[in-house]
């Protein structure tokens, strides 16, 4: 199993805890995150060069600037299905959003719309694989594993709440 690193870096919603293998980002957790990663002991400390691509890109995104160079991204978890939802996730814009179920169609499993749910909720890469971006078909803020006021906030900044 690949080392994994850790980091903390502040922003406008709390600190965020990083994680990274060598390849790339693998995690990026809220402080009271729903679902933090079981293994965490085995973590070792590093605020250096595994993140700094990350850390320029968040620096950027919470100054509203649209920055396109995101960190690269090592999945080392998750299902198939949760690894090809977190793939559509991530080419969703910033400023718009998507419904369950549009993210369940665009995974060709359009019936599928609450496992899509669940693989959503269990993204380890919050923001950068931007989860926040998903909403219910009415519109409504749904959950959120950082919480849905730290969405809320998110899609506030991103123009996509008026």
């Amino acid at each position: 199993m690949n080392t994994i690193y850790f980091t903390t870096v502040p922003s406008p919603i709390g600190d965020l805890t990083l994680t990274a293998t060598s390849i790339g980002i693998c995690g990026l957790y809220f402080e009271d995150h729903k679902y933090w990663p079981a293994s965490r002991p085995s973590w070792r400390r590093d605020d250096g060069k595994h993140f700094d691509a990350a850390r320029s890109w968040l620096e950027s995104y919470f100054a509203g600037e649209n920055s396109k160079n995101l960190p690269e991204v090592d999945v080392v978890n998750g299902t198939e299905f949760q690894q090809r939802i977190w793939k559509v996730l991530r080419g969703i814009p910033p400023g718009q959003t998507r419904t369950y179920a549009s993210i369940a169609q665009s995974a060709g499993s359009p019936k599928a719309v609450r496992a899509v749910g669940a693989a959503i909720g269990r993204n380890p890469i919050s923001i950068i694989v931007p989860c926040h971006r998903v909403i219910g078909s009415d519109g409504a803020l749904t959950g959120f594993a950082g919480g849905v006021e730290r969405k809320r906030w998110l899609l506030a900044h991103e123009g996509s709440l008026l």
